[in-house]
This record gives structure tokens, sequence and C-alpha cells, in this order.
């Protein structure tokens, strides 16, 4: 075959290649690297953020059909799937060192109160005596300064050594440090993933926590390098997957847990969210708005065991937006559920 493709010409086919996680092409998240062209094959190099990434077979197939449509399908694609940060295991934990258990909160789809557990777990937690910390890891859609009133606080840092270090915000009884508290609340965030994840780690091992039993991370809603990186950087104890009844939710939990799995990372069970609607007026009623049994369906499929079903109230969605969430408040069903949630936590990590 004669080559008349350039390498300019293969740079803008790979740049119609989305990253769905990032929302950007490919060759301007600086993903294709060494491009080579040799007689009828196109050789380069797809820089992953880590080697386990979930979407690198989907990327690869993207690539070479980008080949195929803009270029030609003639051409043989030889794709070296390679990291811009090989997977390791946590072995510089600067403040984390005095940790004893990470809890991440996930979700496979956003909307269903991932934040809201996280935040009320964490509180629950702290009220059965435990020493708390708070990670806010959702980089894209911090809640928690809002959730508890802290939009305008910013953190202080302290001098030791050589390194600056973040002193977490505290409030209820717990340590907080969240993205949020570094960025202006109406405006998102445009990071690389590897930028996102380096952000991270700082929040985690540059922050001075002190001694924690418990540090609750509230992760991004989905799948991703970000998700990744932190359950194979961190010393993670466990993950709490977190669904709404209905099917649709389901469906993004069975791809969320099958990410947690390749991992390595134990699933310590699921918590099903506004599992159902109790009126204020009517404390006994039970209203099954979103469907029922979807949720502990999977889970007993799956050998999971549901570690709690979170009711709502008309106080659930004000609480968060007051910044104070609701296990703060005494009699209240849902507060209940999360000091039962909290409990079993403890039981599975013997603590």
């Amino acid at each position: 075959m004669e080559n008349k493709v350039r390498i300019d010409d293969v740079r803008a086919a790979l740049s119609h290649v989305m990253d769905p996680e990032l929302g950007a092409d490919l060759v301007s998240l600086d993903m294709i690297r060494n491009i080579a062209i040799k007689g009828d094959t196109i050789a380069f190099d797809l820089v992953l953020t880590t080697p386990a990434c979930p979407l690198k077979k989907v990327l690869s197939d993207n690539c070479t059909a980008a080949i195929a449509q803009y270029i030609s399908p003639d051409y043989k694609v030889e794709i070296n799937l390679t990291s811009s940060k090989p997977a390791q295991a946590a072995t510089d934990l600067g403040e984390l060192r005095n940790v004893r258990h990470i809890i991440a909160v996930a979700s496979g789809k956003g909307g269903v109160g991932k934040s809201t557990v996280a935040a009320n777990l964490a509180l629950a937690l702290a009220k059965s005596g435990k020493k708390v910390a708070l990670v806010d890891a959702d980089i894209y859609g911090p809640s928690i300064p809002t959730m508890f009133g802290l939009e305008n606080v910013q953190p202080q840092g302290v001098q030791e050594g050589e390194k600056t270090l973040l002193l977490p915000i505290e409030k209820y009884g717990i340590k907080l440090i969240s993205i949020g508290f570094f960025v202006e609340a109406d405006k998102g965030l445009l990071w690389r993933g590897p930028m996102a994840s380096n952000a991270l780690k700082q929040l985690f091992t540059e922050t001075r926590w002190g001694e924690i039993d418990y540090m609750v991370v509230d992760l991004p809603p989905g799948t991703g390098d970000i998700h990744i990186t932190i359950v194979q950087t961190m010393p993670v104890s466990g993950v709490v997957m977190v669904s709404s009844p209905q099917q649709v939710a389901i469906a993004d939990v069975k791809r969320a847990a099958q990410m947690f799995q390749a991992v390595k990372v134990p699933m310590l069970g699921m918590v099903e969210n506004m599992a159902w609607f109790v009126p204020s007026d009517m404390p006994d009623k039970k209203y099954y708005i979103f469907g029922k049994g979807a949720c502990e369906e999977y889970a007993a499929r799956m050998g999971y065991p549901v570690l709690a079903q979170i009711p709502m109230t008309e106080a659930t969605a004000m609480s968060g937006d007051a910044g104070m969430p609701e296990v703060l408040k005494d009699g209240s069903p849902v507060g209940k559920a999360f000091m039962e949630l909290a409990q079993k936590v403890m039981e599975l990590r013997n603590c």
C-alpha cells in the first residue's frame, strides 16, 4: 500500500474519539502518543490514567473504528495500551497512616442520594462514638459543603517541615475535606483524569487527619479512572453501594459492582435509598413510589447484604439543603435507619 497517510491525518481521525467520562476527545486529552505509520499499519500509544481503566476496550475499539472511517478500513491498527501512572499498592500513605478504615460510598448513577448516604453514615458513626472523617471525592459535583452549610469556607494550611498540610474543617464532630472548598460554587471543573486523580490524592494524603477510626469517602457516580485510582492507591476497607429501588438504577449498580470486583475491593453491601415514602402526618404509612424489591432481589442474587433501607420524608431534602443532615435529628425515621447502617458497617469492619 502506498503510504499517503500523514501523522496529522491519524491525529485528526482520532480526535473524533471521545472519552465518555471526561467529555473530551482523546487527542486534546493527550491520550494519543507516539503515532507511527509503517506500510499498511498505523500504530500509536493509547495512554490511560491507570492500567485497570474500565473503558480501555471501548476506547481501543473506537480508535480502530475511527481509523477505518476517517482514513481507510484497509489499514491495520496496532494500539499499545499504556498508562501515565502504573497501578500501585498504597505505599506513600502520608497523613492516612493513622486512619483505621476507609469506607467508599459509591453509586452506579447520579441522583440516588449517594452524598446523602455518605454524609449521614459519617455522622452516624460519629454519634456511635467513633473518630470520623468525611472526604468529598465527587470532584465534578461536590455537594458536601452545601449539606454541612460550609459553602463559603476554605481550609487553612499549616507548615510541617517542607510540606504544607491542610487542616480539615470540623463540624458536628467529624473532620471534613472537599474539592468544593477550593473552587467557586457556580463553576464546573474542567480537569483531565490525571489532574483530578492527583488532586484527590493530595486531599487524602496531605490533610492532617490525626487518629481516625472511619474515613467515609463520597465517590463520584458511575465508574471511571477516578474510582480506579482511589481504590488502587488508597487502602480502601470496603465499598457501600447506594441505589434507589428503580430497575434503571440497579442496572447501573451492576456495572459499578463489576468494576470494584475487578480491582478486588470488598463489597460490604448495598443501601437502598428512598426505599419508601413516609408522610409526616402518617408515620406508619409506607408508599413505594419508586417500586419495591429490585434492590433486595439483586443483592440476594449477587450475595451482597442489604445493609439498610432508607425511607424518604418531606424533611429529607430540606435537611441537606439546610446544612443539617437528618441523622442529627432525634426521632427521625431516616436518622434511625442511618444509625442502623452505621452499626452494620462497624460490625463488618470489627470496629
